[in-house]
């Protein structure tokens, strides 16, 4: 297989508030519209994109309509501070606060209105112990 674009579909009840929530708080801006779907695409990176499905749609195989998985979003950010500060003063339900990660990571989690939790991360320098187990390529920070 040799995939052309790769991106999330959020099956969700109210295909509209949930594209809303992400045009409003995440920079993204739909390329197609449907009163079923509607496919978002960032402001700042045409790669970075992102689909809104309703849940009940016949497109969904029926033993899997309506139903919801856990979903880990993660955005990538120069500034995760930043992020944080900006998403929480918005009133937007943090679940985790924002806290650096031995392994890497300045990240916080908050949930989308269907309960999606979003990991908004920017890379650091992780602990000895965790940066032995990066590839050197790989290593952030």
């Amino acid at each position: 297989m040799k995939p052309t674009q790769f991106y999330p579909v959020i099956q969700t009840p109210d295909v509209g508030a949930t594209a809303r929530f992400y045009q409003t708080n995440f920079g993204f801006s739909p390329v197609f519209t449907s009163d079923w779907y509607i496919h978002l695409q960032s402001d700042t990176d045409p790669g970075v994109n992102l689909a809104i499905l309703d849940g009940s749609h016949e497109t969904i195989p029926e033993g899997a309509r309506g139903t919801t998985c856990h979903m880990l979003l993660n955005f990538e950010v120069e500034d995760a501070r930043a992020e944080y500060d900006r998403l929480s003063a918005l009133g937007l339900e943090v679940v985790k606060p924002l806290c650096d990660e031995d392994f890497g990571q300045r990240h916080f989690i908050l949930k989308d209105p269907n309960g999606v939790l979003i990991d908004v991360i920017t890379p650091i320098a992780p602990s000895p112990a965790f940066a032995a187990q990066y590839n050197a390529e790989a290593l952030p920070g």
